[in-house]
């Protein structure tokens, strides 16, 4: 517990403080002639209009009980010279006493010994046998998702907050946290930097290359990723340092191309883990629409299994009489052989040709574009900004500048005919207009979209959005695949993979009696064990002692399995 000495050493040290101190004892100065003068003037007002005499101490007490509003009464003016002095008195009284003098003390002193005790709320070091932690400089919304991951894995961690005040109210809230400057390096040495597990730079590009380089003065081993906005500010990154540069903006806009639908149907990679690759089959223009999960026979054919469907927006459970309908999009896991074989499999009736619609073209926007060019996809762009239409006209079918909320460029831009409309603005709420307007437009195309507040999912949804990914969401997929050395599978917001060591509780009963599906709502879609998966599962499938489970859902029904199982 920090003591009285500690705290008025920093405020004693702190300019401010000691400025704000120097005008208080001023004004207390001013308080104390003015209170001599009053007692002064109390003595010869009653020796020469009231005829009476009383000591000093008499004087400073009545000027003291009527500038402080008491008035006992026991001594008072008769004449009205005296009675005016003391409305004088009184007046005065009330200004330097009762209202200026607390708000100079409140302001000059409490204040500033309030703050300075908050300063020293937040701790400033880490103990010197800490090690393996995750280091973030940023409390943002990505770092709070890690943060969540962190302390169910039991991984420990510390945030770097600049602001004391900050920091005491992180502290407050339970996160670990360390107040320091995030460009000096005894702040890292601080942390134990040099024994962290991970370090992440989560500023902007000029502020996480500042960090790397302070980072590396002190711990040059520490594996450390920096997030990174503009494309061109990588090679620094890496310069500087930076072990893993993510370049989240840019993946955002590839991960949303990869669900876009067009042309024929074909295989979509989504993530790797070990040997198993993550892919997604959108059903519409291929031989498997209209059939059941039974009747597509994928894993007869090929060897692949079907894990979930999304249907508008929602990864459901499969069951073998699941229908397939055009809006379904298959999420299906196997080797690279197995995927490539559905990928032959999959033939398709209808070759459809017409470009899909992008609206909005931002980094995500054209991050986006660029990867649908590079997959041989026509793009008709819809942007206002004519400079990033000039841009990103060499990868476009068309570009149309104007506003996506007016029909005829929408029309123009091709929305009745386009298989797919990709929405990637920064502002959710024209994001959810344009869902619901392009879905009006067109009941049969694929809605996908970006979002930016978690909060917003389920609206946009119910405008009619299929598929939907946010930035923080795949940050903090991006970063935790980081830190625990594992490629990035990115599924869906709110849907993610994880792995589970075999809690001893479920060690040899099988998947049905564990009912890991119906009490968490997880879906067990592999088990590993001794290097193998198997993905072939049924209700009589033992769960080994020594095994990891594979499951898709979400952070909350992981936590939920933790609780049960764990």
């Amino acid at each position: 517990m920090k003591t009285i000495s500690t705290h008025l050493s920093y405020f004693l040290k702190d300019r401010t403080a000691k400025r704000n101190l120097r005008l208080l004892l001023r004004y207390i100065g001013v308080l104390v002639a003015v209170i001599f003068v009053y007692t002064v003037l109390f003595h010869f007002i009653m020796a020469y209009a009231e005829g009476e005499q009383h000591s000093w101490i008499t004087g400073l007490y009545w000027t003291l009980t009527v500038m402080s509003t008491l008035g006992f009464g026991d001594i008072t003016f008769q004449s009205d010279i005296g009675r005016l002095f003391s409305v004088v008195v009184l007046l005065s009284g009330i200004v330097m006493l009762l209202i200026v003098l607390p708000f100079a003390f409140i302001r000059f002193f409490y204040a500033p010994w309030l703050e300075a005790q908050i300063h020293n709320t937040a701790p400033r070091t880490l103990p010197d046998d800490t090690r393996d932690h995750v280091i973030l400089t940023n409390y943002d919304e990505i770092a709070r998702g890690v943060i969540r991951r962190l302390e169910r894995d039991g991984i420990p961690y510390v945030v770097l907050e600049s602001d004391p005040r900050l920091a005491a109210d992180l502290q407050v809230d339970g996160v670990q946290v360390v107040t320091g400057e995030i460009d000096l390096k005894d702040t890292y040495e601080a942390v134990q930097a040099d024994q962290a597990r991970f370090v992440l730079a989560n500023h902007d590009d000029q502020t996480n290359t500042n960090v790397t380089l302070t980072v590396r003065e002190g711990a040059p081993n520490v594996p450390l990723a920096a997030l990174v906005n503009d494309d061109d500010s990588q090679d620094v990154l890496e310069l500087s340092g930076a072990t893993q540069v993510l370049p989240i903006k840019r993946w955002l806009g590839e991960q949303l191309a990869t669900r876009i639908t067009a042309q024929s149907g074909a295989v979509h990679p989504i993530g790797q883990y070990r040997d198993l690759r993550f892919a997604e089959l959108p059903v519409q223009h291929t031989s498997l629409e209209h059939q059941t999960v039974r009747e597509a026979k994928v894993r007869e054919q090929t060897g692949a299994t079907v894990v979930g469907v999304w249907e508008r927006g929602m990864l459901q459970p499969v069951q073998p009489d699941t229908p397939l309908a055009s809006t379904s999009v298959l999420v299906v896991v196997g080797t690279t052989d197995q995927l490539r074989a559905l990928n032959r499999m999959v033939v398709s009736d209808d070759d459809h040709t017409e470009p899909v619609l992008v609206i909005g073209g931002g980094r995500v926007g054209g991050a986006a574009v660029k990867a649908l060019h590079d997959r041989g996809v026509p793009v008709h762009l819809v942007e206002r900004d004519n400079v990033r239409c000039e841009r990103l006209r060499p990868y476009c079918a068309n570009t149309f500048c104007g506003d996506a909320a007016e029909y005829d460029l929408l029309k123009d831009a091709g929305i009745e005919e386009a298989p797919s409309v990709l929405l990637t603005t920064n502002d959710d709420a024209v994001n959810i207009h344009l869902a619901s307007y392009c879905r009006h437009l067109n009941p049969k195309m694929r809605v996908v979209s970006r979002i930016t507040q978690e909060r917003n999912l389920e609206a946009i949804h119910r405008a009619g959005a299929d598929f939907v990914l946010s930035y923080a969401t795949l940050g903090v997929d991006a970063v935790y695949s980081a830190i625990r050395g594992r490629r990035l599978v990115v599924l869906g917001e709110g849907v993610d993979l994880f792995t589970r060591a075999v809690p001893p509780s479920l060690q040899g009963r099988t998947l049905a009696d564990s009912q890991i599906g119906a009490r968490t709502g997880l879906n067990v879609v592999a088990i590993e064990q001794d290097d193998r998966f198997m993905t072939d599962l049924k209700g009589d499938t033992l769960l080994p002692s020594e095994g990891q489970l594979l499951l898709i859902g979400s952070d909350e029904q992981v936590d939920r399995f933790v609780d049960l199982y764990e």
